[in-house]
């Protein structure tokens, strides 16, 4: 049997996995993450059913989806936290699980009241399984692999989202909204029972002895800002998200106006573009950790080009007028945009302490909303309001010029900050050229 070397971000010790039990623990993480995207968007789909049914405004229905998004930002990080230190394993089943009963309480609710404190509890189970989840995959597999892992783990939420709004639209459309909410609830209440009992935190927690960077880092905790590289890491993703969080937030609504596609048209072709995002974030994830196998810190250089190379194809995207050219280079431009989420999660685990790896992908997780997906979408619609979509379209790619300065500047200090981050000396004499990348 085949087996991954699991080494600590510090080489301290090793542990053995055996690589089908690897690929088993992602497989489950991953449909889990898939859920919980299904369970935060199955709402969408059924917006209509309970507008009509309960006489709900905009304003209402908005809520339902917003409260979701609210409780995760505000409990990523606390959460994460505590699964940092009380175990991994049984914190993702336990989530999972609060999730999963929050989502069939949608089902049997009544008025809106019920329907609203719900989503509420659908938004605590899911706060920090995202950031969790991706901290216990990556201790089960090498650490070349981090890229690949990392953006193949976050695309789930883009299929999750598609998945949740495809098959709540269907099940609603033959046996009613209710049993939208419970068929998703379901699924994530039966890999909620399977993943405490095939997934043990003994057989994925590394095995570490004593060494060098055990007594260089003191503090675990402050590894999440101790160093320019990893804060660099968390603004340039940020930044970077941006533009992909508002061309899918908004590509519906540019299809309604500029090519008279009808709502389901234009939902069906926003959902190509989020799926060529989604791939894009697996593709790139695995070219970043192909390319830059022999010498690690080449993954930064690589997340500058995937910032240049979105601005440069959604640049010209827009500037055509509406047609299949167009619409083909979006596809293309959305395939790179999101490419710097492997190997920014990489990154981020790398300039870490593995023991609070969980808080920082929740920290990555908080910069990437606050900064890109956050005020992305609600920026270009007030430019919008100004000089139309279109011409909102045609500035937004530009965010990814200041996100590659971002990654650049991390660059300069990347090789530094992980060699202080493993107790080594490090001079900090400024070089003739500090942003060469060592190997």
């Amino acid at each position: 049997m085949a087996f991954h070397p699991i080494a600590a971000d510090d080489d301290d010790g090793a542990v053995g996995v055996a690589r089908k039990y690897a690929w088993i623990v992602f497989a489950l993480t991953f449909g889990l993450l898939i859920s919980d995207y299904m369970s935060r968007q199955v709402l969408n789909a059924v917006f209509p059913l309970l507008k009509s049914e309960w006489s709900l405004s905009d304003g209402q229905l908005g809520l339902l989806s917003g409260i979701v998004a609210l409780m995760v930002g505000l409990l990523t990080i606390p959460l994460s936290l505590m699964a940092d230190r009380f175990g991994r394993v049984k914190s993702l089943a336990f989530m999972a699980l609060l999730w999963s009963l929050a989502t069939l309480g949608c089902s049997l609710a009544q008025d809106y009241p019920q329907m609203f404190i719900a989503r509420f509890m659908v938004g605590v189970g899911e706060a920090a399984y995202g950031s969790v989840g991706i901290a216990v995959v990556i201790s089960v597999f090498p650490k070349h692999m981090r890229a690949t892992l990392a953006s193949a783990f976050m695309a789930g939420g883009m299929f999750g989202s598609v998945l949740g709004m495809a098959l709540g639209g269907a099940i609603a459309a033959k046996l009613g909204w209710r049993w939208s909410f419970a068929g998703m609830a379901l699924f994530g209440l039966l890999l909620a029972v399977l993943y405490p009992i095939i997934v043990k935190e003994a057989r994925i927690a590394p095995k570490r002895v004593a060494g060098k960077t055990a007594a260089a880092v003191k503090h675990p905790l402050r590894t999440l800002f101790s160093s320019r590289s990893v804060i660099a890491t968390y603004i340039g993703s940020g930044l970077q998200l941006f533009v992909g969080g508002t061309v899918i937030v908004w590509m519906p609504s540019y299809l309604n106006r500029y090519y008279d596609m009808g709502t389901d048209k234009a939902g069906g072709m926003a959902a190509i573009i989020v799926l060529c995002s989604g791939a894009g974030m697996i593709l790139c994830g695995m070219l970043s950790d192909r390319l830059c196998r022999p010498s690690p810190e080449r993954k930064v250089a690589l997340a500058i080009a995937y910032c240049l190379g979105s601005c440069v194809l959604l640049s010209l995207a827009f500037a055509l007028p509406a047609g299949p050219a167009q619409l083909a280079l979006i596809c293309l431009g959305m395939l790179v945009a999101a490419g710097t989420t492997g190997p920014a999660g990489a990154m981020v685990a790398n300039l870490t302490h593995y023991s609070v790896h969980g808080t920082a992908f929740a920290t990555l997780t908080l910069a990437n909303n606050m900064l890109g997906l956050a005020p992305g979408p609600f920026i270009t619609g007030r430019v919008s309001d100004l000089i139309g979509l279109h011409g909102a379209f045609q500035l937004v790619p530009l965010v990814s010029v200041a996100a590659a300065g971002v990654f650049f500047y991390a660059m300069c200090h990347y090789h530094k900050d992980i060699a202080r981050l493993n107790g080594e000396p490090v001079n900090d004499t400024p070089d003739l050229t500090p942003c060469e990348v060592k190997s």
